[in-house]
């Protein structure tokens, strides 16, 4: 997500009505992809998402997001990062920056969150109790 405040740069993301979507262009980015994937057994693990913002966050904000299995919804809301309840991490960018200078190879683990879930209903309004971790 794009960071409106300075306190952590981030190279900004296309809002989603510009970003470029998979297409045949990207066979080969796939099927190389899918080899790395099936080389450490992470088929059935990881995939793709298309990275874009639909509005920013600010310093120590956090996308969440969270269910209801009842309706077959999923809810994506802002959260403060130190307030959240939400403790897995569903989405991920890779940051080839981290750590080092703009366009240097990635180090390992330079993986920013850009997304928590929970596998608790915490939907608003759903009248179930909030569980904390």
């Amino acid at each position: 997500m794009t960071d409106t405040d300075m306190g952590v740069p981030r190279n900004p993301l296309p809002r989603f009505e510009e970003a470029e979507e998979l297409g045949p262009q990207d066979a080969e980015f796939v099927r190389d992809l899918v080899a790395v994937l099936a080389k450490h057994g992470n088929l059935n693990r990881f995939g793709l998402c298309l990275l874009h913002d639909h509005f920013p966050l600010r310093t120590g904000e956090v996308l969440v997001e969270t269910n209801d299995p009842e309706a077959r919804t999923l809810h994506a809301h802002v959260e403060k990062a130190d307030g959240t309840q939400h403790a897995k991490a569903s989405q991920w960018r890779f940051v080839p920056h981290a750590g080092g200078e703009p366009g240097a190879e990635p180090a390992a683990g330079s993986c920013q969150e850009i997304m928590l879930c929970t596998t608790l209903d915490l939907c608003p309004g759903r009248g179930h109790e909030r569980h904390h971790r």
